[in-house]
């Protein structure tokens, strides 16, 4: 996994698949836990939304569950965090850290599409734009319960104009699976993608959960810098004064 062809694979693409990433007790660990968030065992308000912006959907649709890491802390110890810190210091750089985690359900027979967009339009501007986004399947990640799609080469481009055409809902800007590569991932597995890299998933029509733990990670300088203007990624700004 840390060989030079991956981290120029990334380095030209914007995105890169790191394949059993997880063992089976790991698994087994993060399919309980992830449950248990899901069903509401550990208080989430405050953190917890449903991306698709749909006021009149019955259940949620593509929950979204913020800093789960915070909710509990014994999972920053845990595989998952500690991959993810030294495969994002190996495509980023040694002062890369975690900025934030959160867990993104697409719930079964919602078919609600995650729309065209680049993570960095939902973060303030900063100097050093090096970051990226590591997503690891819980479940079987394919193209009928929305795994990932990724637009080669994006990230080096300036950002696309972005629009929230929902409010609350998601961010989306315009893009096209004809221009970019789906990546199917086994359980365990996890891509990676660089904070400019387009993406998009279609919709989860299966009857199974399609679930994901995300660990997002920057330079140290660039985390202080948003805690300094209230950038936390709860949702909430504080007032500076």
């Amino acid at each position: 996994m840390f060989v030079a062809e991956n981290k120029v694979y990334f380095e030209k693409n914007g995105y890169l698949v790191l394949n059993e990433c997880l063992t089976a007790s790991e698994l087994k660990y993060y399919d309980k836990i992830y449950d248990d968030f899901i069903n509401n065992k550990y208080d989430t308000r405050g953190l917890r939304s449903d991306l698709s912006g749909d006021k009149n959907a019955k259940k949620e649709l593509i929950t979204q569950i913020m800093l789960p890491s915070k909710i509990l802390p014994k999972l920053l110890g845990k595989p998952i965090h500690s991959f993810g810190l030294k495969i994002a210091q190996f495509l980023l750089g040694e002062d890369i850290i975690l900025d934030f985690d959160m867990l993104i359900n697409k719930a079964p027979n919602t078919n609600k599409e995650t729309p065209w967009h680049q993570d960095a339009a939902y973060w303030i501007d900063m100097p050093d734009k090096r970051a990226l986004s590591i997503w690891f399947a819980i479940d079987k990640a394919t193209l009928d319960n929305g795994c990932m799609w990724y637009t080669p080469g994006s990230h080096l481009l300036p950002l696309r104009k972005h629009y929230q055409p929902v409010k609350g809902g998601a961010l989306q800007c315009a893009g096209t699976e004809k221009e970019s590569a789906y990546v199917p991932l086994e359980p365990g597995s996890c891509a990676i993608h660089h904070g400019n890299t387009l993406h998009y998933s279609r919709g989860n029509s299966t009857n199974n959960n399609r679930r994901a733990f995300i660990l997002n990670y920057r330079p140290i300088k660039m985390v202080e810098l948003e805690r300094q203007k209230g950038f936390d990624h709860t949702g909430k700004r504080k007032e500076n004064n």
